[in-house]
């Protein structure tokens, strides 16, 4: 049990991410259209910069890596096509409300399956190699925190009760420790390399998806252009510090 609660609780810190961002929440009049089009701007960026920057080429190159051309590219191809199927999909599921919290609803159940194979490789790398571990879980921390601002605040907003944003937060944040122990549990026979990135791949197609039709769009009808072009350039900037580290 003692060699598994280190790469557990590792997996619990790469969450915390999440619920630190939600925080926003108990900023005064964080719900101001011109704060909620910046904050919808700024982590829907943030969402398509991680999946462009990050889950993308290293996926992509493990299955080029492991197939043909035209077998690899069908398969990266169809796993992002299945990802932007699938929140298309729950989208329609949800009955109609508030478009804002309709976004937060698809941030939570976005994120929730993005935390999820996260877990699995924060708590898989952890297990062999201690130190990569903490300093993988700290980049997942500072790249869910953005996620916990989309989430929380379109939530709270809608529901006014900041605690309703945060308790969303916390329950997307679960599904990195959730992963961490399913995968110890049940499916370390299957993962790899190959399976992890298929499933990344399929998680930017959700992520870009979700970020470009629900999360830009949302921000854009406020017509806060101002404040959406500041959310848009301080992800950038956000990123680039985060990538440093």
């Amino acid at each position: 049990m003692n060699n598994i609660l280190i790469p557990l609780i590792i997996c619990f810190i790469a969450g915390m991410g999440t619920v630190i961002g939600s925080l926003l929440v108990f900023i005064p009049n964080i719900g101001k259209t011109s704060y909620m089009s910046l904050t919808l701007a700024f982590s829907g960026s943030i969402m398509i910069l991680i999946s462009i920057l990050d889950l993308l080429p290293s996926s992509v190159f493990n299955i080029m890596h492991h197939y043909s051309l035209l077998k690899g590219l069908m398969i990266i191809i169809l796993a992002f096509l299945i990802g932007v199927i699938t929140i298309n999909f729950i989208d329609n599921k949800i009955e109609e409300g508030s478009s804002i919290y309709k976004v937060g609803i698809l941030s939570l159940i976005t994120l929730m399956i993005h935390n999820f194979p996260e877990g699995i490789a924060t708590f898989m790398t952890s297990l062999y190699d201690t130190n990569l571990g903490i300093k993988l879980s700290i980049a997942i921390m500072l790249h869910n925190i953005p996620e916990g601002i989309c989430i929380a605040v379109p939530i709270a907003k809608y529901t006014h009760s900041t605690m309703k944003g945060v308790g969303a937060s916390i329950l997307s944040s679960l599904a990195e420790p959730l992963g961490a122990i399913c995968a110890y549990l049940f499916l370390r026979p299957f993962i790899n390399q190959l399976t992890i990135s298929i499933i990344l791949i399929f998680v930017a197609g959700i992520m870009i998806s979700l970020s470009i039709n629900k999360l830009y769009k949302e921000s854009l009808k406020l017509q806060e252009y101002k404040y959406f072009s500041l959310g848009v350039i301080l992800s950038l900037i956000y990123i680039f510090i985060t990538l440093k580290i």
